[in-house]
């Protein structure tokens, strides 16, 4: 008799997100781990996030530039190895944190001071077992026309323009605006 072999669901980082998940704001970066950019940016993210909490949400997708930073794929994948263990926000903020140290050592130490219970994650990475999953960002942000890092888009619009606080606030405002207009008046009794 054959054995069915029991499907592992993967937690996607397209269904990763941090901040109130019925906001009517949903800001996306694809990024790149190695990169002083996105690390910067990641920054702003943290104060956007703070100073519009419950109004906005966040996604991160992975946007490895192989050819410059040739780390950026394996941090990746131990990002979404990290969001198997409920840890993807603790190792992406660590990940930027050590953006200089990426190494495959490197990533399982990252790992534990994320709190990652996980045994078999430094055997995962080296087998590439989330590679998929980085590599279905990297078509995605093609796919959108992502060319450089960091780039965001807020509600599926891409934001054009140097990615500071100031600059993401505008666009962020004005799609509450937006949102609010489109959002059902309420009957009164």
């Amino acid at each position: 008799m054959a054995f069915k072999k029991e499907e592992e669901i993967i937690i996607e980082p397209r269904d990763i997100f941090v901040g109130d998940e019925d906001a009517p704001v949903t800001l996306m970066e694809f990024g790149d781990y190695e990169s002083e950019a996105c690390a910067k940016a990641n920054e702003v993210v943290k104060q956007l996030l703070e100073e519009y909490q419950g109004k906005i949400k966040f996604n991160f997708r992975h946007f490895p530039q192989t050819k410059i930073h040739q780390r950026s794929m394996k941090a990746g994948e131990a990002a979404v190895a990290a969001a198997q263990d409920g840890k993807f926000w603790e190792m992406h903020n660590i990940l930027f944190k050590n953006r200089r140290q990426l190494g495959t050592v490197s990533l399982k130490l990252h790992s534990k001071e994320a709190g990652i219970k996980n045994k078999k994650f430094l055997e995962e990475l080296v087998d590439g077992k989330f590679g998929w999953q980085v590599q279905d960002d990297l078509k995605e942000g093609i796919d959108r026309g992502v060319k450089d890092v960091p780039a965001f888009f807020i509600n599926d619009e891409l934001f054009i323009g140097k990615p500071s606080f100031e600059n993401l606030s505008k666009v962020i405002d004005s799609a509450l605006r937006k949102a609010k207009r489109k959002a059902p008046e309420k009957k009164r009794a």
